[in-house]
């Protein structure tokens, strides 16, 4: 009977790892783009001040990343405009990471290496590849502890739910 009863949790809570994505990306769709527009860009502001201080994402200046987060149905574009990223909802990309809330959550947390999630196809990175290559190193030198710390808590309490979900039951 426990056996059975862990069992069923552990499926309850595969199934709310695997739906609460689809159901985030529908109330975010609720969302006007411009509160959302505003909402990234301070937290990138934020997140970056230093980096654009150093000139650290020059690499970016008037080239768009497009970001898609696909199981939210949500896609934006970054670039830097004079020293400041800028978000837009629609832009022609130079480079494009397309991938799903749980898998860009557990990058952002260093829990998954963006090239094992590249090479099993769960991370996608379309268009210039220098240029994704620069975006790619910059993900990578983020420290957590840098991270603003509602966000960063915020995403650590995600990644242990993701990370703590059984993968095959039933």
């Amino acid at each position: 009977m426990i056996a059975n009863k862990h069992q069923f949790l552990g499926h309850i809570h595969s199934q709310f790892v695997d739906k609460a994505p689809h159901v985030l990306g529908l109330t975010l769709r609720c969302i006007p783009f411009n509160l959302k527009k505003q909402a990234i860009e301070q937290l990138l502001q934020l997140q970056f001040k230093h980096s654009l201080e150093d000139g650290d994402l020059d690499f970016l200046e008037n080239r768009w990343l497009k970001i898609e987060v696909t199981d939210l149905q949500l896609t934006w574009f970054v670039s830097l405009i004079d020293n400041k990223l800028v978000v837009s909802r629609e832009e022609i990309a130079d480079v494009s990471f397309i991938g799903n809330a749980n898998d860009l959550i557990m990058i952002a947390t260093r829990r998954q290496d963006p090239d094992t999630l590249f090479f099993q196809r769960r991370l996608i990175v379309e268009g210039d590849t220098e240029l994704g290559l620069y975006v790619k190193n910059l993900m990578d030198s983020i420290e957590l502890d840098s991270m603003p710390k509602l966000l960063r808590l915020t995403l650590e309490k995600m990644a242990n739910i993701i990370e703590s979900a059984p993968k095959n039951t039933f």
